[in-house]
Parts: structure tokens; sequence; C-alpha cells
């Protein structure tokens, strides 16, 4: 007979799935009626073909629901409120910027959501968090160890870690199945080394989304039926900091961002071209390189798979991305941690 403490956190993961499951193929066919008409083209794609936008809208309630089933559970079950503060302005902090991604997603290219204006709003989504955190003085610094930075780390720190992950996570996208496959593999790494190290609730937090994304991938998946969005984007990047200031893991997090990093050089590598992360569709389905240079990490796998089969169709592009960084989780087990 199985342990009720893992019984329990498995059947809230069932239930965050098929909420968001739910959730997700309801949003679709709204998204997609004449008087709503929140839709899409997709640009790796020949033709006109409309896609559902905002999916990270569902999977931001499906996930809420799911941290909240749990909430209830170790209040008013375990009697367990241990952490719950730091769980609850946690999900104050992404609900918020969540609302920042749907005022992006539905404005930002028609009224504008300027550059400059998302990073800032970010930031100050993170009150809740710096608030209840205003004793996190102690960071672990690579190659200087745990260094006390008293309050400019809850304060100012760790609200600037949290807005430059989440729109970091934003640049890296625009490909079926990419955003929701790299939170996957990231946060369910995060998850277990919160586990590994003893902190059950901060890897139920990272294990919650996870679930929802899965659900969500089944209908983002090449070929996709639906976006995901600034909503989902903003929000995964912020939760990944998140977890690694209240695990410890901030150097772990830093390291399987890597190929943020590499995008985010590859953008100051256009400086005044305007460049897109989409390739160029051909008609057999595949996608050829839309610049002479690479300046997007998507670009470098194009360019990859044709240099070693011809052709690069975007579930590959979007594979490969995951297998490099799936390769960066196993380094990290042997060097980062």
């Amino acid at each position: 007979m199985l342990n009720p403490s893992v019984l329990v956190p498995l059947g809230v993961l069932i239930i965050t799935f098929v909420v968001t499951y739910l959730l997700v193929r309801w949003w679709i066919k709204r998204a997609q009626a004449p008087n709503v008409n929140l839709v899409g083209k997709d640009m790796n794609k020949l033709g006109d073909k409309k896609v559902a936008e905002m999916g990270g809208l569902p999977v931001l309630v499906g996930f809420v629901f799911g941290l909240l089933v749990y909430l209830i559970y170790r209040t008013f079950i375990r009697n367990d409120i241990d952490f719950n503060i730091n769980i609850i302005s946690s999900l104050a902090t992404l609900v918020l910027i969540g609302l920042i991604g749907v005022a992006d997603d539905l404005l930002g290219w028609k009224i504008g959501l300027k550059p400059w204006q998302k990073p800032i709003l970010c930031f100050l989504a993170t009150l809740p968090i710096a608030v209840v955190n205003y004793n996190l003085s102690i960071v672990n610094v690579p190659l200087f160890g745990d260094i006390n930075l008293g309050l400019f780390y809850p304060l100012l720190l760790v609200p600037f870690f949290v807005s430059c992950f989440s729109n970091g996570y934003n640049l890296f996208a625009g490909y079926n199945g990419l955003e929701a496959s790299m939170g996957v593999v990231i946060l369910t790494t995060l998850g277990f080394v919160a586990w590994y190290n003893g902190l059950g609730k901060v890897s139920m937090m990272a294990f919650i989304m996870v679930a929802a994304l899965i659900a969500f991938l089944f209908f983002n998946w090449c070929p996709a039926k639906v976006f995901p969005g600034d909503t989902l984007t903003l929000v995964v990047g912020a939760m990944i900091m998140i977890l690694a200031v209240y695990g410890n893991m901030i150097k772990l997090a830093f390291f399987l961002f890597i190929p943020y990093f590499i995008d985010l050089a590859l953008l100051f590598r256009a400086r005044s071209i305007k460049v897109e992360a989409f390739g160029k569709p051909k008609k057999d389905g595949s996608l050829d390189l839309p610049y002479k240079r690479c300046y997007d990490t998507t670009h470098i796998a194009i360019l990859i798979l044709k240099k070693i089969k011809k052709k690069a169709y975007e579930w590959e592009v979007v594979t490969l991305l995951i297998l490099f960084e799936i390769l960066l989780v196993l380094i990290s087990i042997l060097v980062v941690l």
C-alpha cells in the first residue's frame, strides 16, 4: 500500500495534469471562436492556418489550481504551515507576471509593451517575494562560496534575477513545443535536486508546473494547435529563478540557462538588424536558414541538421535543442552539483 506522503503528491500532479489538459482543450476552441479570434499564424509553416494564441493562460490556471490543492492538503490535513507564506508569495508573483504576459499577448503587438517595460514590470511583480524573504541574505556565488549580501540580496538582486530569467526565457521561443519542453527539462531537474536535498515543498512546486506543461505539450507539439505566448514563457522563466532561490540552486539554474545566454549573445550579434528566430519554411515542410548568418540558437540547430542530413524539420530542431539541454543536465550532475 502506498504511503500517503507519496500518494497525495502524486494525486495532486494527476489533478493538475487533468485540469490543465481540459482547460487547454477548451481554450483552443474558445480562442478560435469568431467573436474572440485570438489566433496567429504558424510562422514555420507555409499557408495561413490559424493557431490559438495565449495557451499559457490555461497552463497558469491549471498550475495555480494544483498548487492550491497541495497547499490545502498541507495546511488542513497535515497541519503543516511551514513554507506556506513562501508558496503564497511565489504564487502572487507568478500570477502578477502572468498578467503582464496576458497584457503583452493581447496588446504588445498592437498598442505595445515596449521591450524595456516588461523587465521593469516583472521586477516590480517580485515585491511579494522580496517582502516575505527580507531576511534572506546568503547567496552561493561561483568561485567565492557563500556570501552575506544583506538586504541587497532579497530586495534588489533576487527581483533582478527573476526579471532577467523571466524575460530571457521569453527570447528562446517560436517553435512548436520548444518553450514547454525546455521548461519540463529544467524544472524537472530543479525539482529532483530540491527533493534530493530534502526540500519537498520546493520540489512539489516544480513538479506541479511540470505536470501542467506536459498537459499543454499534448496540444503544443508540432503541429501545434495552440501557442504558449508570453503568458507562459514569462511565468516559467520567473519560476525557474524563484525555485533556484528557495532551493539554493542559483548556480545550477545559471548553468541550465546556457542556451538562453547563447541566444542573447547571438541577438547582440545582429546589432541594428531586426531578426526573428523563425526558420524559412519550404514546400516539403523543412526549414531553411532565414538569414546568411545565425542570429538565434534555433538557427544553429537548423544549420547543424542541414549539415548532417541536408534537411531540417521543425520537430527535429526542437528535439535537438532539448537533447542539448538534457546534455547540460547530465554535465551539471558531474560538475555543478
